[in-house]
């Protein structure tokens, strides 16, 4: 087995709130804006300055050292001065969505031992319910209370960084699995920095002259690495907004705001090209869009490129190793395919014995370099499932073509074994995408009375009142072999969604 190069290699003591903060100040970025909001801009000095006070409020709150602090807030200049902060004091930040209600924070609290939560007026109420018989909970700040917002004010504005080993715990991240309770990915210091330089710099080729928007929030790690971490790795700027992304609010502020690079998911890639006046909204200014957390059909990837004419590169990342290793390239783009591997990355396709498969056969997922997780926090069962000394194994099934690019089939427990042969989801869905009527398509396996697994589809029709399952078989049939046609169709509103925004297939499967 050959070695893996490795791109990056951080010195023992090593804070990545110095790494993507500090480091551009002391660059001499400290004026150039970092952040653009629909309130004003601020700069890199507003926000080490605003990061700094809020470290120092972590501190007389309580919080030490390693112990995990919640922030539950929407995405804006104090979400990424609280970040930092707390970075800062050597605290862990743990990263969950800040409008789950309070049954589902009260899990968090409890799960992660969290001392302290930062969260706001409006995302409070339910934060501060969960709060009722949390045992390790000390603190809810609120910061944008009046009080608080004076108190952080207050206090002052410089703040010496805590020397943390680069494999030190640094933001937790939640799997985005569809079934049971969300399990903590344990990511260092480490993992941030080394996907920065392998796939920010290298893949997406981030300078300071870019400025970005994402569709997800901050709490989804793909987000926080896209629209935060890798600009502020380069002095560049990115756009914040607390408001859940529409497709008409996000056309607005990409004429707004000018930006370069788009972070968005297949959901609101369909959604934007179903806006009536898409074609006539100015996304000149971007020079490329990212998709993630979901299969990208290449039926969307064709209307999109045909409706902005703006690369969109498809990829695959995972909490487990942080952000993206595989990807699509600027000018290098082949729909439908998850593109290549990201470099300081080694990706195979392997059997269930761990063998390596040759090009164009489905196998299991298997990713090593330096942005590997230390596990899942209390499931040292399923961290030894997953984690195989350097290699993380993922429930993906993936094949490599004869040029190295890479197919995403589905997930391990997704994908359907019919007739006693393999179908994957993605390639049914992708064909129902292409019939005029559909909207939105999922396929799902059910086992039936027999006891055979046979696929079945749900789909969205872009006119409430469409019904003609008989034509949408036909439709598959005319290009797909029979045992890939589904054995029904039932026609929804909406599909049901993950805590990270992604189908819930786990549900459909039960519906």
């Amino acid at each position: 087995m050959h070695s893996l190069s490795r791109i990056f290699e951080p010195p023992e003591e090593f804070n990545i709130a110095d790494y993507f903060l500090d480091a551009r100040v002391r660059d001499g970025m400290g004026g150039r804006v970092a952040i653009r909001t629909g309130e004003r801009p601020f700069n890199y000095y507003d926000v080490q300055r605003l990061a700094n006070q809020y470290g120092n409020l972590l501190r007389e709150v309580g919080v030490r050292p390693e112990q995990r602090v919640i922030i539950g807030m929407p995405d804006g200049v104090h979400y990424a001065a609280a970040l930092f902060g707390a970075l800062k004091i050597g605290a862990v930040v743990v990263m969950v969505n800040p409008y789950l209600r309070a049954d589902e924070i009260a899990y968090f609290y409890e799960y992660t031992r969290a001392v302290a939560a930062l969260v706001t007026r409006e995302t409070e109420p339910a934060f501060a319910e969960a709060r009722r018989g949390a045992r390790h909970l000390e603190s809810v700040v609120v910061v944008d209370r009046a009080d608080t917002a004076a108190r952080v004010r207050a206090l002052p504005d410089d703040l010496e960084t805590f020397p943390s080993h680069r494999d030190d715990p640094a933001i937790w991240l939640f799997s985005g699995g569809t079934t049971g309770r969300p399990k903590a990915v344990v990511q260092t210091h480490r993992s941030y920095a080394n996907t920065t330089e392998c796939y920010a710099k290298r893949v997406l080729r981030m300078t300071a002259d870019d400025v970005t928007i994402s569709v997800p929030k901050l709490f989804f790690g793909y987000a926080m690495g896209s629209n935060l971490l890798f600009p502020f790795s380069v002095g560049a700027s990115c756009v914040l907004f607390g408001e859940r992304a529409t497709p008409g609010a996000l056309f607005d502020r990409i004429e707004r705001f000018r930006p370069t690079v788009l972070i968005s998911v297949p959901t609101m890639v369909q959604q934007m090209l179903s806006e009536p006046d898409a074609a006539s909204r100015d996304l000149s200014s971007l020079r490329l869009a990212t998709s993630a957390g979901e299969a990208l059909p290449e039926e969307l990837h064709a209307r999109w490129r045909e409706t902005f004419h703006v690369e969109l590169l498809d990829g695959l990342g995972t909490a487990e190793m942080w952000h993206i290793f595989i990807s699509n390239r600027p000018g290098e783009v082949r729909p439908g395919t998850l593109g290549t591997v990201v470099p300081g990355f080694d990706v195979r396709v392997r059997d269930d014995d761990g063998r390596d498969l040759p090009d164009g056969e489905i196998g299991w997922l298997w990713v090593r370099g330096d942005s590997r997780a230390l596990g899942y926090w209390q499931h040292a069962d399923k961290s030894a499932q997953a984690f195989r000394g350097e290699w993380y194994v993922s429930g993906d099934m993936i094949r490599r073509d004869a040029d190295g690019f890479f197919h995403y089939c589905g997930r391990g427990d997704d994908m359907l074994k019919v007739s006693g042969k393999w179908l994957s989801p993605q390639e049914v869905e992708n064909r129902l995408l292409q019939h005029p009527a559909v909207q939105e398509a999922c396929v799902v396996g059910v086992v039936e009375e027999d006891g055979l697994t046979r696929p079945h589809a749900f789909v969205v029709p872009r006119d409430a009142s469409y019904r003609d399952e008989e034509a949408l078989c036909d439709f598959v049939r005319a290009q797909l072999a029979s045992y890939k046609v589904p054995r029904s169709i039932r026609f929804m509103r909406d599909l049901p969604r993950t805590h990270l925004g992604k189908v819930d297939r786990g549900a459909l499967r039960t519906a």
